[in-house]
């Protein structure tokens, strides 16, 4: 172990066969023995196969996208990776397929950079099984390689070859719905979004391929800078944009804003897209499973209100109750979670306007509680010095949830959380994973979708384990 605290960030990637730029975006799949599935966020009852919501482009009524999208960041694993070096378990990925489109799940969203860049691959051999007006695949231009130093020409190649790559790992000959990838982010984000994709005459080239029909639909996917998401609508008269991918629930409708003042609230980006006729594809629903594993006493809330409702249910209703999506991504690595979402859809039972502020009341009850906007994308990873900083951060915020985080020795629930939390942070994260190895290199930061300020944040967890572990809280 002692060489993977020399290693730097690139030869760490290297000796993992993952490029450094691929690690970007480098995505959250489980294998079967790590499942995990929360008993609050499913609940039993029928499987309708011919009940699922389907909604159209308003001004066209083209296609008839399911209200529940299928999100292939999230695949499960091998518990190693073949021969060839795929980390994902392919016989439990068509299950999944087959079964989401059995039960009228369409819409397929990838990428390049997912699952260690596998996942196009993988869920191409999937879908390939079907006739190609079966389905509609989503993917994107994860072009994160770009930097002001590499020349245009160099950009354009790249950035084309792997529009190329996509098609070909897929297996398809056009794609449906195509993404300019995670634009927002970076110190200038104006500049970096022409740095990617205008300078080197990437959009004026995937907007022949949408003439061409190769493209069927060109949008992007945001996180990040207010200003850049303003600017882009304001060149829709020359982009065309068809849709646009945002991050929206009921938590950060309002509250995204105060969870980072980096972030948008829904609420806005939601509406500004609205007024122009703009769909919009829904991320993040569940924040990374946040919203189906909540507090004890909001847990009990739910239940108050609807004991037949998991708790991720209420999630996604609220996303599908607004009139101005297309569709609602879940990365469902498990059946479970799978049928528990076709059940929430299919078909779609709108919220009310009372039980809208019911989840509005119980977002302000549950920003009392500092938990880590953490969604277990593993963008940050991995770290050069081993660490794993996703596994952390969730412990940290499952101890919040259910209260074993003392304040003080004096807090009469003490002793229980103290033990709570440092067993379980034992067998939560590896001792050489753990965060007191953290050297603030701050590599991973940037990478960040949430812009979580993550050495901070482990500095600070590390400091409050040793005063549990010292007595001196």
């Amino acid at each position: 172990m002692k060489k993977i605290h020399t290693i730097n960030r690139r030869d760490f990637l290297k000796t993992l066969g993952i490029s450094a730029t691929s690690a970007v975006t480098l995505a959250s799949c489980s294998s079967e023995k790590d499942k995990k599935v929360d008993p609050n966020s499913t609940y039993t009852g029928p499987i309708p196969t011919d009940k699922m919501t389907y909604r159209s482009f308003a001004a066209t009524g083209e296609d008839k996208v399911s209200l529940l999208g299928y999100g292939c960041m999230r695949w499960p694993n091998l518990d190693k990776p073949a021969a060839d070096g795929n980390p994902l378990d392919q016989e439990q990925v068509n299950k999944l397929v087959d079964y989401a489109i059995e039960h009228g799940v369409n819409y397929f969203d990838t990428s390049p950079v997912y699952c260690q860049g596998w996942s196009e691959r993988v869920t191409g051999n999937a879908l390939k099984r079907y006739p190609r007006e079966k389905y509609y695949v989503a993917t994107k231009m994860s072009n994160f390689f770009v930097n002001p130093n590499m020349t245009p020409q160099e950009s354009f190649r790249r950035s084309v070859g792997m529009y190329e790559k996509s098609k070909a790992d897929l297996q398809v000959d056009y794609i449906d719905y195509y993404l300019l990838h995670s634009v927002g982010g970076g110190t200038d984000p104006i500049a970096d979004f022409n740095t990617r994709f205008v300078n080197n005459g990437l959009i004026d080239y995937l907007m022949k391929e949408r003439e061409a029909g190769r493209i069927r639909h060109l949008g992007f996917s945001f996180h990040g800078a207010v200003e850049l998401f303003d600017y882009l609508l304001s060149k829709q008269d020359e982009y065309h944009w068809e849709f646009v991918q945002i991050q929206m629930n009921y938590l950060d409708w309002k509250h995204a804003k105060e969870n980072n003042r980096r972030n948008v609230n829904a609420e806005y980006l939601y509406t500004e897209l609205e007024k122009r006729n703009i769909p919009a594809v829904i991320m993040e629903p569940l924040l990374g499973g946040r919203l189906s594993r909540v507090p004890d006493h909001v847990v009990r809330r739910f239940k108050q209100q609807s004991p037949e409702s998991s708790v991720a249910s209420w999630a996604f209703r609220y996303c599908g109750s607004a009139t101005n999506i297309l569709t609602v991504l879940s990365g469902m690595t498990y059946m479970e979670h799978l049928q528990d979402n076709i059940r929430s859809f299919a078909p779609l039972v709108p919220l009310t306007e009372e039980e809208k502020q019911f989840l509005y009341d119980t977002a302000d009850i549950m920003m009392q509680y500092p938990t880590i906007p953490c969604n277990d994308c593993k963008y940050c990873m991995p770290c050069p010095y081993g660490l794993d900083i996703p596994a952390i951060l969730l412990h940290y915020n499952k101890c919040v949830n259910e209260g074993n985080v003392p304040k003080n020795r004096q807090d009469p629930n003490y002793v229980k959380a103290r033990r709570a939390f440092l067993v379980g942070y034992d067998r939560s994260v590896e001792k050489l994973r753990q965060a007191n190895h953290c050297t603030g290199c701050n590599q991973c930061s940037p990478h960040c979708p949430q812009n979580i300020r993550i050495p901070q944040q482990l500095e600070r967890i590390d400091k409050f384990i040793e005063q549990l572990k010292q007595n001196t809280l």
